[in-house]
C-alpha cells in the first residue's frame, strides 16, 4: 500500500471499497421510504378507500373502485419511467433518486389531508385519484434509479448482492406499512374510518426526510461518470437509442415483470378478500404480511448471492415457478380459513419462493442494457410490465367467482402471469459473469 500510496488510482482504492455498501444502504433506505409511502395506499385500499371514497357502491363495486384507484397509478408509472429515464440517462442517477422521494412524500402527505365522499361528494375520489397518479409517476424512476446506481457502484462478482438490497428497502417499507396498520386496523369502525387512517400517510413526513437526508451524500456512479460525461459519448436522446439497441430486451422485460402480479394479488386482493368476503380478523391477515417481508428480508439477498455463484436465470425462474404453484394452497387455505395453512403458504409463497425472482431481477434486467441507457430500459420496462401487477387486484375482485372455490380464476389468473414471466427470463442472456462494459452488447 505505501509503495503505491502515492498514485491516484490506489488513493481512490479506499473509497471505491466503501462505495458499494454505500450505495447498497442508500437504495435500502431510500427504497423503504419511497415503497413506505406506496404500499400504505395498497393497505388502505384493501380495508378502508372503499367505505369512505365510495360509500354509495355496492360493496364489491366498491372494492372494484377502491382497488382501481390502486391500480391507476400504474397508468403514469410507464409515463414516469419514459421521462425519468431519459433524464436520468442523460444527467445522471441521483436527481432521479432525489426527485422521486420528494414527490412520493408530498403526494402521501397530502392523501392523509384528503376530505372525504360525505364532505365535498365526487371531488374526493378524483383528488385521490390525482395523488395516486403523482405516486406512480414517483415509483416509475425510484426503483430503476436505485438498481442503477447500486449496480453501477458494485464489484462484478457481487452485483446481484448488492443490488438485491434495493428490493429488500421494498420489503422493509411494505412491513413498515402493514406495522403501522395494525395498531390502527384494531380501533372501533368509526374511528379508523374518520381520523385513524389518515395517521399512516401523515407519517410519511418523517420517513421521507431520514431517505433524503441518507440519499444526498451519495456520489455518482463510476460507470455513468466515465461512459457518459467524460468519453463524450453521451446520448442525446437515450429513449431512441434504448429502442433502436434494445427493443428485444425491453420486451423481455416487460413480460418477465409480469411476475409482479403475485406479489399485487398476496399484499392487496388476498388481504381484502380474507378480512371482507372470509372474515380474518384484519389483525391476522396483516400479521401474515408482516411475517412474510421478514422472511423476505433476508431470502432476498441470499437468493441474490446465490445468483451470484450459478446465474441469473435459474434463480428467477424457479422464484416465478414456484410462486405460479404456491398462489393455489394459499388461496385454498384463505377460503377455508384454515389460519394455520395461511400462515404456513403465506410464509412460503411470498417469504420465500416469490423473494427468489424479487430478489433477482434488479440485476438480471439492469444486466440486460449498457450504462447509457440502463435506467430507461429498466424503469420502462418493468413500468409497462408492473402495470398488469398494478390492476391485478381490480381484475381479481371483478373476476373472483361465487361460492368456496370462486378463487380459481383469482388463482389461474396469478399462475399465467407467473408462467410468462418465467419463459421470458428463459429467453434471455445470462449475464452474471459478463464485465460491467461489455453488458448490453450484442
Amino acid at each position: 500500500m505505501s509503495a503505491t500510496a502515492s498514485r491516484p488510482a490506489a488513493a481512490a482504492e479506499p473509497d471505491t471499497g466503501k462505495r458499494p455498501a454505500k450505495a447498497a444502504l442508500a437504495s435500502w433506505i431510500g427504497s423503504a421510504v419511497e415503497y413506505y409511502d406506496f404500499f400504505i395506499y395498497g393497505t388502505a385500499a384493501a380495508l378502508v378507500f372503499g367505505k369512505i371514497f365510495f360509500p354509495s357502491f355496492e360493496p364489491k363495486l366498491a372494492s372494484i373502485a377502491a382497488f382501481a384507484t390502486f391500480g391507476v397509478a400504474y397508468i403514469t408509472r410507464p409515463f414516469g419511467a419514459l421521462v425519468l429515464g431519459h433524464i436520468g440517462d442523460k444527467f445522471g442517477r441521483k436527481k432521479v433518486l432525489t426527485f422521486t422521494l420528494l414527490l412520493m412524500g408530498v403526494s402521501t402527505f397530502c392523501i392523509g389531508l384528503l376530505p372525504t365522499y360525505e364532505q365535498i361528494g365526487i371531488a374526493a375520489p378524483l383528488l385521490l385519484v390525482l395523488m395516486r397518479l403523482l405516486q406512480g409517476i414517483s415509483a416509475a424512476g425510484e426503483q430503476a434509479g436505485a438498481n442503477s446506481m447500486t449496480l453501477e457502484h458494485s464489484p462484478p462478482h457481487r452485483r446481484a448482492f448488492f443490488t438485491s438490497f434495493t428490493l429488500s428497502g421494498t420489503q422493509a417499507g411494505l412491513i413498515l406499512a402493514t406495522l403501522v396498520f395494525i395498531p390502527i386496523s384494531a380501533l372501533p369502525e368509526d374511528q379508523l374510518l374518520s381520523w385513524g387512517w389518515r395517521i399512516p400517510f401523515l407519517l410519511s413526513a418523517v420517513v421521507v426526510a431520514v431517505g433524503f437526508w441518507v440519499r444526498r451524500t451519495l456520489p455518482e456512479t463510476p460507470a455513468f461518470q466515465k461512459e457518459e460525461q467524460k468519453s463524450h459519448d453521451k446520448a442525446r436522446m437515450p429513449v431512441v437509442d434504448l429502442f433502436r439497441s434494445h427493443a428485444k430486451d425491453v420486451l423481455r422485460v416487460v413480460f418477465a415483470a409480469l411476475v409482479s402480479v403475485v406479489s399485487t394479488i398476496f399484499s392487496v386482493f388476498t388481504l381484502s378478500y380474507a378480512v371482507n368476503t372470509m372474515h380474518i380478523p384484519r389483525a391476522t391477515m396483516l400479521t401474515v404480511l408482516v411475517l412474510a417481508n421478514v422472511v423476505a428480508l433476508g431470502a432476498i439477498p441470499l437468493w441474490a448471492t446465490l445468483s451470484d455463484r450459478i446465474g441469473r436465470k435459474p434463480v428467477f425462474v424457479f422464484g416465478a415457478l414456484g410462486s405460479a404453484a404456491l398462489i393455489w394452497p394459499y388461496m385454498w387455505a384463505i377460503s377455508t380459513v384454515n389460519l394455520p395453512m395461511v400462515f404456513l403458504f403465506g410464509l412460503l409463497l411470498s417469504g420465500v419462493v416469490y423473494s427468489a425472482a424479487n430478489g433477482v431481477w434488479p440485476s438480471f434486467y439492469g444486466e440486460m442494457f449498457n450504462t447509457r441507457v440502463r435506467l430507461s430500459g429498466m424503469a420502462i420496462g418493468t413500468q409497462i410490465g408492473f402495470a398488469l401487477g398494478g390492476f391485478a387486484p381490480t381484475i381479481s375482485a371483478a373476476i373472483i367467482g361465487e361460492g368456496p372455490n370462486g378463487w380459481v380464476p383469482v388463482a389461474v389468473f396469478t399462475a399465467v402471469a407467473a408462467t410468462v414471466s418465467a419463459l421470458a427470463a428463459l429467453s434471455a442472456r445470462e449475464t452474471y459473469r459478463v464485465p460491467m462494459e461489455q453488458l448490453g452488447r450484442p
